[in-house]
Order: structure tokens, then C-alpha cells, then sequence
């Protein structure tokens, strides 16, 4: 039997081949131990006294959770103190944070959704952690548009799952692989190499009860899949819906599906819910270098600008065939 390759291991060996820096290796070690410690607290729940809403507010507007505010500080201080960041942004933060000019500072720029799908964080079902690391371009003083980079010049990105088990993957733009929690050791251990997506799939997740408020496209190809034999499709779909687009990305890198969350027009003025620099473009970068395709519904999602830290998109990812198909309903 082989011996279980650790992260720690992979990373080292994608260093001597040349495919990884040793800051980025250093960056990636230290997401993953504090995603650990984020995973400790979340399997403590209650006993630790940390369910619960926080009383506050994010930039959004949205309430904030005890564990997404501890979550938040958890990662500021365990990857903010590596000496590789030059600053970070978080959803759960109205601005950039940039590293003190008085310590040792790095090129890469540290973007993340602490705490995916807080919504769930008190009824016990799976939610997780959601990074993204980009090059820093300029130099001096950082500045806010540093940040402001399309999905295809990320280096890095991936999540960290906290579920029946705790599962960590990840993408170097060398493909995607995935890493399980060995609670033993203390260490991730790789479990799957060479993750990919089915082109096709008979399984999609969507939120149902906002059919009603979706533009025709959407409405469309989602009756289409609830027609399925009996209509224009050739076989019959399932619906799945967590309402946590951690672990709805994590089902489909583990056996294919599609994921959609459209705009809608209880807030027209919005173009989605999802966040682009911290939801999209890591999930974005995991399911093509995976073999899939991601687009807001007209255009490639890592194609997209951003114009500013927090902004929105419209989310269609996952099987080849089926974004391709409801993508071109927008057309």
C-alpha cells in the first residue's frame, strides 16, 4: 500500500517541478491550518457558545453570524502574519486590508468568503470556507484596484468544506485535487487526484421557490428539466438545493451536476446574489480546471472586469453540455 500523500507533500513536489512558487506553497499551508482551526470551531457549535447571529451587519447588509465574524479574524490572523500577503479583502469586510508596512510583505493578494452559507451554520448542515489568491501588479502603496483582476489571473483558489468530514480543494491551474481532514494527524490528506466534471449530467440545483422572479431564460431551461422525458429533453433530471454554493460546487466536482443562481427581479437593480471576487471566480477556476464551464449567463465568468470589491453576478456552472445549453437561452 502507498504511503498517504499530505498537502504539505504535494505542494513540495509541484515546487520542485517547477509549477509552484515557494511563497504561494507557504500561502496555500497556511489556509489550509487555519481552515483546520475554522473547522474546530464549527464542529464545537453550541458547546463553544459560537451559533447564533452577531448582531451586525456585512457591507451587504446582510446579517452576520458569530462564526462568520470568527471565521473572518481567523483567517486576518493566521495568513496575514506569513510575511507572502501584500493585503487581503474579505466579503465580510467593507474595505481592503493591507499588510503593516512595518512587517514582511509578499506579492499575493489573499481574497475570501469566510463562512459560505451561514445561513445554515445553526441547523448543522454543511457550509465552508471560499479563497482566492491573486498576484499583486503594482507596487508602493496598495490600493483597492490591485484587487480588481479578472477570475483568469488567479493563481490559486479553492474551499475548504466543513461537513461529515472536513475536505479541502484545490486548484493551482495545474488541475484540481482534493484533500481530506485526517483528524488522526492533524493532516490533509490527498484523497482524489485529477477531479473532473462530467460534460453531462441529470442533476441540477436551483433555488425553486424563486421561479417565479427569474427572467425567461432561466424559467425556460429549468422547465425543460422538470419536463424531462415528456417534453423537449431526451432524459429526466433531479433537483438537488443546499443553499450553500460550497457544498453545491463540492457535489458537482464529486459527481457532476449543474448549479445556478440567476438574477431575479426582487431586486432588479442587482445583476445577482453571488459575489464575484469571492464566490465566482474561485468556484469558477475550480469547475474549468476541472473540465467544466462557468458564465454569468452571457459571458465566461473569469472573463469578467471587475469594477469594484463587493460586486454581484449571476452564476451558471458546472457540466459542460448543460451551461452550454442554458447559456445560450440568454443569447
Amino acid at each position: 500500500m502507498k504511503a498517504p500523500v499530505t498537502l504539505m507533500q504535494y505542494l513540495l513536489e509541484q515546487q520542485r517541478s517547477g509549477k509552484l512558487p515557494v511563497d504561494l506553497s507557504v500561502l496555500i499551508l497556511s489556509i489550509a491550518q487555519t481552515c483546520q482551526r475554522i473547522a474546530a470551531a464549527v464542529h464545537q457549535g453550541a458547546l463553544a457558545g459560537v451559533l447564533g447571529a452577531a448582531g451586525s451587519e456585512n457591507v451587504q447588509g446582510e446579517e452576520q453570524k458569530k462564526l462568520d465574524i470568527i471565521a473572518n479574524e481567523m483567517l486576518v490572523a493566521g495568513c496575514g502574519c506569513m510575511g507572502v500577503l501584500a493585503g487581503m479583502a474579505s466579503e465580510e469586510m467593507d474595505e481592503i486590508l493591507p499588510m503593516d508596512a512595518a512587517a514582511a510583505q509578499g506579492d499575493y493578494l489573499l481574497l475570501f468568503d469566510p463562512l459560505d452559507g451561514s445561513s445554515n451554520i445553526d441547523v448543522n448542515v454543511s457550509i465552508g470556507t471560499i479563497f482566492s489568491v491573486l498576484k499583486r501588479t503594482g507596487s508602493g502603496q496598495l490600493t483597492e484596484a490591485e484587487f480588481l483582476q479578472p477570475g483568469r489571473d488567479q493563481v490559486a483558489a479553492g474551499y475548504c468544506l466543513y461537513g461529515p468530514q472536513t475536505t479541502l480543494m484545490l486548484t493551482v491551474k495545474q488541475g484540481v485535487v482534493m484533500f481530506t481532514l485526517d483528524t488522526t494527524t492533524g493532516e490533509f490528506v490527498l484523497t482524489r487526484k485529477n477531479v473532473t466534471v462530467p460534460a453531462d449530467t441529470k442533476e441540477f440545483a436551483i433555488n425553486m421557490s424563486n421561479m417565479r422572479h427569474w427572467a425567461e431564460p432561466v424559467r425556460r431551461y429549468i422547465q425543460e428539466c422538470l419536463d424531462g422525458t415528456d417534453g423537449t429533453r431526451d432524459k429526466n433530471f433531479n433537483m438537488r438545493w443546499v443553499a450553500s454554493m460550497v457544498a453545491e460546487v463540492h457535489r458537482i466536482l464529486s459527481r457532476g451536476g449543474i448549479f445556478m443562481y440567476p438574477w431575479d427581479k426582487r431586486e432588479p437593480e442587482k445583476p445577482g446574489k453571488l459575489r464575484l471576487m469571492y464566490e465566482a471566480n474561485p468556484m469558477s477556476l475550480l469547475i474549468e480546471q476541472a473540465g467544466g464551464k462557468a458564465t454569468n449567463g452571457k459571458e465566461r465568468i473569469l472573463d469578467i472586469q471587475p469594477e469594484k470589491l463587493h460586486q454581484r453576478v449571476p452564476v451558471i456552472l458546472g457540466a459542460q453540455n448543460e451551461v452550454e445549453r442554458a447559456t445560450s437561452y440568454h443569447a
